[in-house]
């Protein structure tokens, strides 16, 4: 699995450990090998032109995700070809604010690692065609999200 992690916010974080829990969440959902995923992040400034011109809204988020082929959970690939040979494909971008996760992680009661890695989780799901703006959506996209990070955790010995 590729997974490219790259910082352009300033802001200390650890890139290896957003890399492995993009890992851990691409196998959980059972996505190809050899997918192509990019994490983005970014200044506020940088978020607030994204989310305004992508999203409509003023100010900055969060995070973003921007899919790029139609990988879905438990396909393990993005299509085939004329051969029948299976491509991995390349799933897209989340693009996180950690200025952001700062203030959401203060209020969350939590630091600024665990706040990207649920963020990074939620930009994920929506890369795998997951949403939550119907309330049985939301049901589903947050128990996810929620299975993932506590295997995560355990993983990580923190739980």
């Amino acid at each position: 699995m590729s997974i490219e992690v790259l910082n352009e916010s300033g802001v200390e974080v650890d890139e290896n450990a957003l890399s492995a829990l993009a890992r851990h969440v691409l196998d959980g959902m059972r996505v190809h090998p050899l997918a192509e995923l990019s994490v983005l992040l970014v200044d506020e400034t940088a978020m607030s032109e994204l989310h305004e011109k992508w999203m409509g809204e003023p100010g900055p988020t969060d995070v973003l995700a921007f899919p790029m082929d139609e990988l879905r959970p438990g396909h393990m690939s993005g299509g085939a070809d004329e051969d029948g040979e299976t491509d991995p494909g390349l799933l897209g971008d989340v693009v996180l604010c950690p200025a952001v996760a700062d203030r959401q992680a203060g209020q969350a009661g939590h630091g600024r690692g665990e706040e990207l890695e649920l963020l990074c989780t939620h930009g994920i799901l929506h890369l795998l065609g997951y949403d939550h703006a119907e309330p049985e959506e939301h049901k589903e996209m947050f128990g996810l999200q929620a299975d993932l990070l506590n295997a995560w955790q355990e993983k990580r010995g923190r739980r």
